[in-house]
C-alpha cells in the first residue's frame, strides 16, 4: 500500500512540475512575442520620425541630432552619440545628448571648466577625433560590426573616468551603413532603469542604426535633388537672360551678307558674339571665349558684352577697343579667368576689314571666291587675352591688322569649340578641314557656308551635341 502511494504522489509532483513548465515555458513565449511586438513598434516609431525629419528639410547636423534623441527615447539610454568619419579617415563625434563620456581621458587642465558639464561634454565629443580602429567605436567602424558591452567595467577597451557621472556601466555601437555605404557608428550607453543591456537591446539598436543609415543615405538624396532642381532653374534663368544678350538677328548692312551661329554645350555658355552696327555703313564683330563653363562663365560674358557695346562706339580703332574692354575688366575677373577674343570691324564703302585679336582663334580670309575656289588664308596677329595681364602690358603686345575685303571674300571667326571637336579617336576636326569647307563653299551664302562646316563637323565626330560650346560668325563681301 506505502509503495502505490509513494508511486501516485510522485506521479502527482511530476504531473504539477509538469504543468508549471508547460505554464513557463509559455509565459516565456508570451514574452518573447511582446519583445518582438515591443521592438517592432519601437522601430516602426523610429522610422516614422525619420520620415517626418526628412519631410523638414533638415540639415545633415540636424537630421544626425534627430537621430541620436530618437535612439536615446527608444532605448531607455542616458545618453548616445553619433560618430562620423572625418575625410582625413578619423572617427569625430557630431550629435550627442546626455552625459556622453568622451572617447579618451580627459586632461587635468579640463576637468574643472566653468561651463556646464553636457555643454562642457559636447564641446569635447565635437573636437575630439580618434584613429577608426581605437576603441569599443574604432573597432565597430573598421569591422562594421555591432557589439554589446553588458559590463563595460570588466571591459579594458573602455575608458574609465574620474567623473562618476561618466562612468560607463553599458553600452551598444553599431555602424550606421546602407547599401554597402558607411555613414557612422551609433553609441548609447547606460539604460536609466540602473541595469545593463541585453540581448533585446541589442536586437533594438542594430535595427535603429540600420534605419539611421537609410535616413542619412535618404536625406543626402533629397538634397542633391533639391539642390540640383534649384541649379537647373538657375541655369534655366541664366541661358534665358543671355539669349537675350546675343543678337535676335543679324543687322543688315549693305554690301555685306553674314550669318551667325551659337551652341552651348550645357544650358550656359562661355562663348559670345556680338554685331554692332556702326557709323558710316560700318559693322563691328566680335566673337570671344571665356576660359571655363557654366554660370560663372556666362555672367562674366554678359559683363564683357556690355562693356565691348559701349566701347565699340567711342573708337575706330580694334586694338583700341580691346585694350579699354581689358582695362575695364580687370576688376572684374576671378583668378585665373580670362576671355579669349577677337575683335573687327568691316568697312564695305572702303573694302576693307580691320581687327586685333586678344589671344583668339585665327581668323580665316578666303579670297577670290566668287565663282568658287578661291585662296584661304589665317590671318596671324599678336596679342594677350583679356584679363590675363594689365593694360600697360596689355596694349603693346596687341597687334591691329588692316587687309583688303573685296567682293566675294569671306571673313570667318569662330570659337576653338569647333575647330578641337574631336572624333570617337580623339583626332581633332583642325583649322585644315575648316578652310577645306570654306574654300569649297566659298561661292555660296554665309549660311549655307555655316550649314556645311557644321555639317561636316558632325559627321567627324559621330556626334550630332557638340562637347564644347562653339560659335561661328562668317561675312561675305558682296
Amino acid at each position: 500500500m506505502l509503495p502505490f502511494l509513494f508511486g501516485a504522489l510522485f506521479g502527482l509532483l511530476a504531473g504539477l512540475w509538469q504543468v508549471r513548465r508547460v505554464r513557463s515555458e509559455s509565459e516565456q513565449f508570451a514574452e518573447d512575442k511582446h519583445e518582438v511586438l515591443l521592438e517592432k513598434q519601437i522601430v516602426v516609431d523610429f522610422m516614422h520620425d525619420m520620415v517626418e525629419a526628412l519631410g523638414e528639410n533638415l540639415s545633415r547636423t540636424e537630421l544626425l541630432q534627430r537621430i541620436v534623441h530618437a535612439a536615446i527615447l527608444s532605448t531607455g539610454a542616458l545618453s548616445a552619440c553619433f560618430f562620423e568619419r572625418t575625410p582625413k579617415g578619423t572617427m569625430r563625434g557630431v550629435a550627442v545628448e546626455g552625459l556622453f563620456p568622451p572617447h579618451r581621458p580627459l586632461p587635468e587642465s579640463m576637468r574643472h571648466k566653468a561651463t556646464t558639464r553636457a555643454r562642457f561634454l559636447e564641446q569635447i565629443l565635437r573636437s575630439e577625433e580618434f584613429p577608426a580602429s581605437e576603441g569599443i567605436v574604432g573597432l565597430v567602424a573598421a569591422r562594421r560590426e555591432a557589439m554589446l558591452i553588458v559590463d563595460a567595467a570588466t571591459d579594458s577597451r573602455v575608458i574609465k573616468h574620474d567623473d562618476p557621472a561618466l562612468k560607463v556601466k553599458s553600452m551598444i555601437a553599431a555602424p550606421v551603413i546602407f547599401r554597402g555605404e558607411f555613414y557612422g557608428v551609433l553609441c548609447v550607453v547606460n539604460p536609466a532603469d540602473g541595469s545593463t543591456f541585453n540581448d533585446n537591446d541589442f536586437s533594438l539598436v542594430r535595427s535603429l542604426a540600420e534605419q539611421a543609415g537609410m535616413a542619412v543615405h535618404n536625406q543626402g538624396l533629397l538634397h542633391f535633388q533639391l539642390e540640383k532642381r534649384q541649379l537647373d532653374l538657375d541655369l534655366a534663368l541664366a541661358s534665358s537672360i543671355q539669349q537675350l544678350l546675343l543678337p535676335r538677328e543679324a543687322p543688315v548692312v549693305p554690301g555685306l551678307a553674314l550669318d551667325a551661329r551659337y551652341r552651348a554645350a550645357q544650358q550656359v555658355s562661355g562663348d559670345l558674339y556680338d554685331l554692332i552696327p556702326l557709323s558710316d555703313g560700318r559693322l563691328g564683330v566680335a566673337v570671344a571665349d571665356v576660359s571655363g563653363k557654366g554660370i560663372a562663365a556666362s555672367l562674366l560674358m554678359a559683363i564683357c558684352r556690355t562693356n565691348l557695346r559701349q566701347l565699340a562706339q567711342r573708337h575706330d580703332s580694334p586694338a583700341a577697343v580691346l585694350t579699354e574692354v581689358n582695362r575695364a575688366m580687370g576688376g572684374e575677373m576671378s583668378q585665373g579667368m580670362f576671355i579669349t577674343m577677337i575683335y573687327a570691324i568691316v568697312d564695305p564703302a572702303r573694302s576693307e576689314v580691320c581687327f586685333a585679336r586678344a589671344g583668339h582663334e585665327l581668323p580665316l580670309l578666303l579670297r577670290g571666291a566668287a565663282s568658287g575656289g578661291g585662296r584661304a588664308e589665317y590671318l596671324a596677329s599678336d596679342g594677350m587675352p583679356v584679363g590675363l595681364v594689365p593694360s600697360e602690358i596689355f596694349q603693346p603686345v596687341l597687334e591691329e591688322l588692316r587687309m583688303p575685303f573685296c567682293a566675294g571674300d569671306v571673313f570667318v571667326l569662330y570659337t576653338d569649340g569647333l575647330t578641337e571637336a574631336p572624333n570617337e579617336t580623339g583626332q581633332e576636326f583642325s583649322g585644315a578641314r575648316l578652310a577645306y569647307i570654306v574654300r569649297n563653299l566659298g561661292g555660296q551664302l554665309p549660311s549655307a557656308i555655316n550649314d556645311g562646316i557644321i555639317e561636316t563637323v558632325q559627321r567627324f565626330t559621330g556626334k550630332e551635341q557638340h562637347q564644347d560650346d562653339f560659335t561661328l560668325v562668317t561675312i561675305r563681301c558682296i
